[in-house]
């Protein structure tokens, strides 16, 4: 798989999870690709899913702290949720919709409304109001402090390969799964590089690398060399 860490939350506030790429299926000790019993359509049943994962949750917990028969049977009674759907369009919307959190930081500037008397208005979505957008204004010690909470440590990866997309596998594993599914062929456009002054500092120079679709940025986004 591969699971990309994404610490932040509408209004900054720190929110650790994963979000994961999960293949629906594998390669057999034998070297042969082989696909879930969804046939690929589905890694695992959602309810199946439920059930394993408390009960691995539990198993975890009676190591760490010290539990009683009647509060493990508590536990089991009750129904756990996992959320596992299908993506709204899909494979290469997913896919984008990650890309979100791989090379970008907690908010952009065309998040933030105002920086002032020792305030910070920014615009994040209320999801407990269907994802309204409001405004939020906090002092700016705070907005530093939130933002902070998201500077990853010296070294720390937050995008990491596991299984047959790992680094030491993928080679290997590559040639193997396009030998028996064929090879898969990905379009690639690149965008034309424009070089134009920055108009504040009239002396660097900006450079349009990206142009996104959908969801994100404006499509003038531009990076100063």
């Amino acid at each position: 798989m591969i699971a990309v860490l994404h610490t932040w939350g509408q209004n900054l506030s720190l929110h650790p999870h994963l979000h994961c790429i999960v293949p629906a299926g594998g390669v057999t000790k034998s070297g042969k690709w082989k696909s879930t019993k969804s046939k690929g359509k589905f890694l695992f049943p959602v309810k199946q899913m439920c059930r394993v994962f408390r009960a691995r949750y539990v198993e975890t917990l009676r190591k760490e702290v010290k539990m009683d028969g009647e509060l493990s049977q508590r536990l089991f009674k009750k129904p756990w949720v996992i959320y596992c759907k299908k993506p709204f369009y899909g494979p290469k919307q997913a896919i984008e919709y990650l890309e979100r959190y791989t090379h970008k930081v907690a908010i952009s500037n065309s998040r933030i409304l105002s920086v002032a008397n020792g305030k910070v208005s920014f615009r994040p979505k209320d999801y407990r109001k269907a994802g309204k957008k409001v405004v939020l204004k906090i002092d700016e010690r705070e907005f530093i402090r939130r933002f902070a909470l998201h500077v990853l440590p010296k070294g720390f990866t937050r995008m990491r390969h596991y299984g047959v997309l790992s680094s030491t596998s993928k080679k290997r594993c590559k040639k193997q799964i396009d030998g028996q599914m064929g090879k898969v062929v990905v379009a690639t456009t690149k965008t034309p590089m424009i070089h134009r002054q920055c108009p504040v500092c009239k002396l660097g120079i900006l450079v349009n690398v990206f142009t996104f679709d959908q969801r994100g940025p404006p499509k003038s986004v531009a990076t100063l060399l």
